[in-house]
């Protein structure tokens, strides 16, 4: 695959994308674990397929949407996905968990609903669920480096405040720090993040590129920045094993990536218990 990329634009495409989103999917996703929000990544991607789906099911009938690339409704969905999941929480004050399930099912709803209206599936919709490397054009590498920015510039700027309303909340309210603010910016950018993943991961999958490699750098890490560390680490092997083994098996890269990621964080638990197990027979024998 190394040689094919520098005679393939769609390979080079699908590449770069995946190593950018395996950089930033899990460098927010620890953000995401830590303040235990993972679910929240499930719900905007189903709201994602939903403005995905809009967008097919316009481009059959109106012949101005045609030529609209269907990333750009997908990201609409996702950020306003994102922006009423905040409002619920903040309706819901005492039951805040509610507003996931009540996106979630309203953007299954909705897609379902938009899929039967674009004739069902079809290829274009199949690559956006479980992702495609032929599919990733030099447009959509374009998005997923602005986002990139957008990640980096937010993260840059807002670290010291992400990580205080993620250990201690009450305290950072306490003491001024505008954490409703906070917290909607760091959801739309975790939106952005779902919809420019799609094209790669797929949306029906795009959560748990944001969750494994954190479960596994969890089990290994010493602190919070170890954390971030061996998740990019992780997430950039699964997306580099994954789509190599999905242009040489012809399989969904998507697929591929998340069953990479689930085999990383098996051997990472395995190989734990292991170094646990072999010191704590040291200690006995001494």
């Amino acid at each position: 695959m190394i040689s094919a990329i520098f005679n393939y634009e769609f390979l080079q495409n699908a590449f770069f994308s995946g190593l950018i989103i395996g950089v930033i999917a899990p460098l927010l996703g620890v953000f995401i674990v830590v303040r235990r929000l993972s679910l929240i990544a499930d719900a905007l991607s189903h709201v994602t397929l939903a403005g995905i789906a809009g967008s097919l099911y316009l481009s059959q009938t109106v012949p101005a949407f045609a030529l609209l690339n269907p990333i750009y409704l997908g990201i609409v969905a996702s950020v306003s996905g994102s922006i009423l999941i905040e409002r619920l929480r903040s309706l819901y004050k005492h039951y805040e968990e509610l507003a996931i399930p009540i996106i979630m099912s309203g953007g299954i709803g909705i897609s379902a609903i938009l899929i039967s209206m674009a004739q069902g599936f079809n290829q274009d919709l199949m690559s956006y669920l479980f992702g495609s490397v032929s599919a990733v054009s030099r447009q959509d590498l374009y998005v997923v480096i602005g986002i990139a920015l957008v990640v980096i510039v937010f993260l840059f700027f807002m670290f010291k405040e992400l990580f205080l309303l993620s250990f201690d909340e009450e305290f950072a309210k306490a003491s001024g720090l505008p954490a409703k603010w906070v917290h909607l910016t760091f959801m739309v950018v975790v939106a952005l993040v779902i919809a420019a993943s799609m094209r790669i991961v797929g949306i029906l999958l795009v959560s748990s590129l944001m969750t494994l490699p954190v479960a596994a750098a969890m089990r290994v890490a010493k602190g919070f920045k170890q954390a971030i560390i061996y998740s990019i680490v992780f997430g950039e092997l699964s997306v580099i094993v994954g789509l190599v083994a999905a242009f040489y098996l012809d399989l969904a890269p998507g697929g591929t990536i998340v069953v990479t990621s689930i085999i990383i964080l098996l051997l990472v638990i395995i190989g734990k218990r292991m170094m646990l197990a072999f010191a704590a027979k040291g200690d006995s024998t001494v």
